[in-house]
């Protein structure tokens, strides 16, 4: 059967859900393009003439796979309620046990970037959008006095860096923490950072409902 010609844009976006795919059953440094090709049945010359080498194609698929997350993020923080409401939400989701991205390819994809200058240089943008998103949210509530926070982008800073840790070590040891202790220590990391009273179920704003339209990250 003939396959149906795609626009480029579809093609991209195919090679790049491949792409995603292979990297995630085969780690950054083993992946290939013939891989990719291989997987949607193209040849080797058509990822190269979308994606000019390896490392183009890398680089594009580990910023396709987070997108979502960070449309998903914008959405959270969007949101018409008190912005310790929406902190608390995308913090919960973005920890390792909610449905943000697929934390083995990030992982991945922070260590390839040690000798990857075009993932350094993707994956450092997309960490600076995650920041300056909770950034925002953070100055907002200190601004309307819901809350009081004298440096937002470092209270965004540490809790990221907070989560992103505990997201290595979860998923480096499996099991090593139960998923209600790990929304327990992301709470109590939040409610640090913004000198809330203690949020502990029970005893502070009721929890965000789940959600129903989860971002569409592979891995999760």
């Amino acid at each position: 059967m003939a396959r149906v010609r795609l626009s480029v844009a579809e093609r991209r976006e195919e090679l790049l859900t491949a792409a995603v795919e292979q990297i995630e059953a085969r780690g950054v440094a083993a992946v290939r393009i013939a891989d990719v090709a291989s997987a949607l049945g193209v040849s080797n010359a058509l990822v190269l003439y979308h994606f000019s080498s390896k490392e183009k194609l890398v680089a594009a698929a580990f910023a396709h796979a987070a997108e979502a997350d960070l449309a998903h993020l914008r959405r959270l923080l969007g949101r018409r309620s008190s912005a310790v409401r929406r902190l608390r939400a995308a913090v919960r989701w973005y920890a390792p046990t909610g449905q943000a991205k697929g934390w083995r390819l990030w992982i991945e994809g922070w260590a390839a970037s040690l000798r990857d200058p075009e993932l350094r240089r993707v994956a450092a943008s997309l960490d600076k959008e995650w920041k300056t998103a909770l950034t925002r949210v953070i100055a907002e509530g200190a601004e309307t006095g819901e809350f009081r926070c004298a440096d937002p982008a470092a209270a965004a800073w540490r809790l990221t860096a907070f989560l992103d840790g505990l997201a290595v070590q979860t998923t480096a040891y499996a099991g090593s923490l139960s998923r209600s202790a790990m929304l327990r220590w992301a709470d109590a990391a939040l409610t640090r950072e913004l000198g809330l009273p203690d949020a502990s179920p029970g005893t502070g704003e009721p929890e965000d409902p789940p959600r129903d339209d989860p971002p569409a990250s592979p891995g999760t």
